[in-house]
């Protein structure tokens, strides 16, 4: 057997040099990137990374919301190379089909709530999302209705960065001038997060508030042009907001009525990250027609994505037997990818992670309240292993800082110091690691944020800015 051909690895600072002059990266900064370069990671195992200079992290941020399981698994790289040696690519288009595909399209139907049987394979959550978007068309014109393809969506949603996905979604940060986004049949909603809900109103106030102006839209637009409204059960990226109780549900209802398609996006919230498979209904009592995910499909280990749907949208989109659903991708239901997804599905069944999830996401849930007396933190919000604390000029007012100031980056780069790595997004610092975090790991990571949060906060008064 050919031995494995090992890399030739450069010097630390020359990966540095190497990546700030070739490299791209999404959501690039150029003045910071071309100053500072990138930090360059070499290895990880469970919840930990080593940069190329040796020094150890804990990862808070969990990857990118999706090492569920840890890094460095055996048993995943066992099952990835068995795989690349069994089959490692064949077409999957219109007839053809994998061996690991069709088991994972099936356990994800079992996995999946009501009557989600039906898998349409994607390379990641943007792909996934994209193709529900467009299906919502395509469902809606072979019904009969080919006006209804209007597309319902809130303020501070994340949705992908395709073309199409970033028009639908609308998080601060991500609209830029360079940049064209589609509008014509896009709405968007008011974001549904109660700490910044109206001053003097209940959230019950607001949760009915809330769905009066979903009403409102679809009588202003018309019911026969809307053909879908998409949510992630918790925004993610746009600042963990956890929706008021019961509006997910009534959101869902007011759908049901006026024959609008309720597409969840399930790309973080998925597979664990909040204790369920799908938090759509096993948390906020809905059953979707559409459900799109990836992240922790796999962990992180190989690309992939999914988007799963109900049988009555298959049913009305195959009646007759004559339409094409003319959309896929080169590498969707890549048999090394789905071997990932059902190995990394294995373990964690046989790991009992969702319930260990949810175990030590409640002790991380009040560990980090801890921090909610602190001059800087607003607000400490989120769900099991995926939290946040939000920064404040005055915890009164709820008023920013400038977005000048930089606090949330300044305080994760004083987080990177100690050791610890938690994700800067606006004015928040977001954690979400892999669900095999344990108790004492917890106790770090607030301890380390606590302390990182006291010298910013030192820092910004030295500097004449005001706090609180």
């Amino acid at each position: 057997m050919t031995a494995a051909l090992k890399l030739n690895t450069p010097s630390p600072d020359d990966l540095w040099e190497m990546d700030r002059a070739h490299t791209l990266h999404p959501w690039t900064n150029f003045g910071p990137f071309e100053r500072d370069g990138s930090l360059v990671m070499a290895r990880g195992e469970g919840c930990y990374l080593w940069d190329a200079n040796g020094k150890r992290y804990f990862d808070a941020v969990g990857g990118m919301w999706c090492t569920n399981i840890g890094l460095g698994r055996r048993e995943m790289a066992d099952a990835i190379a068995d795989q690349v040696m069994r089959l490692g690519y064949s077409n999957y288009f219109v007839d053809t089909a994998n061996e690991p595909a069709s088991m994972l399209a099936a356990k994800l139907a079992s996995l999946a709530p009501g009557d989600l049987n039906r898998v349409h394979f994607t390379t990641g959550g943007s792909t996934a999302v994209d193709t529900a978007v467009r299906m919502v068309s395509f469902y809606h014109h072979a019904k009969g209705n080919p006006q209804k393809t209007d597309i319902v969506a809130r303020e501070n949603s994340y949705h992908g960065s395709t073309y199409l996905c970033q028009s639908v979604g609308k998080r601060n940060g991500d609209r830029v001038d360079e940049f064209r986004y589609k509008t014509e049949g896009i709405h968007h909603l008011t974001c549904p997060n109660p700490y910044r809900r109206p001053e003097g109103t209940t959230e019950a106030e607001f949760c009915d508030w809330l769905i009066e102006e979903f009403e409102a839209l679809i009588a202003r637009i018309g019911a026969d042009r809307i053909g879908g409204f998409i949510a992630e059960p918790i925004q993610a990226s746009g600042g963990i907001i956890i929706p008021p109780k019961g509006y997910l549900r009534r959101m869902w209802e007011v759908c049901q009525r006026h024959d609008i398609l309720f597409i969840a996006d399930e790309v973080v919230t998925a597979f664990g990250r909040i204790g369920h498979w799908f938090a759509s209904e096993d948390e906020f009592e809905v059953v979707p027609d559409i459900i799109t995910t990836a992240k922790g499909i796999t962990s992180g280990y190989i690309p992939l994505g999914a988007m799963i749907f109900s049988d009555r949208i298959w049913d009305v989109m195959a009646e007759g037997g004559q339409r094409w659903f003319t959309t896929g991708f080169t590498f969707a239901g890549h048999p090394v990818a789905c071997r990932a997804a059902l190995t990394n599905i294995a373990i964690m069944e046989r790991e009992g992670l969702l319930a260990h999830a949810a175990s030590v996401g409640n002790y991380f849930e009040d560990r980090l309240q801890t921090l909610a007396d602190l001059p800087l933190v607003g607000n400490v919000r989120g769900k099991k292993l995926m939290l946040c604390t939000e920064n404040v000029a005055n915890k009164a007012t709820k008023e920013l800082l400038p977005d000048g100031v930089n606090e949330s980056k300044r305080i994760s780069d004083a987080c990177e110091a100690m050791g610890l790595m938690v994700r800067p997004i606006g004015h928040l610092n977001v954690m979400s690691p892999a669900l095999t975090i344990t108790e004492g790991e917890v106790d770090f990571v607030v301890e380390t944020l606590g302390k990182a949060i006291a010298k910013v906060t030192d820092d910004l008064v030295r500097e004449g800015i005001r706090i609180g």
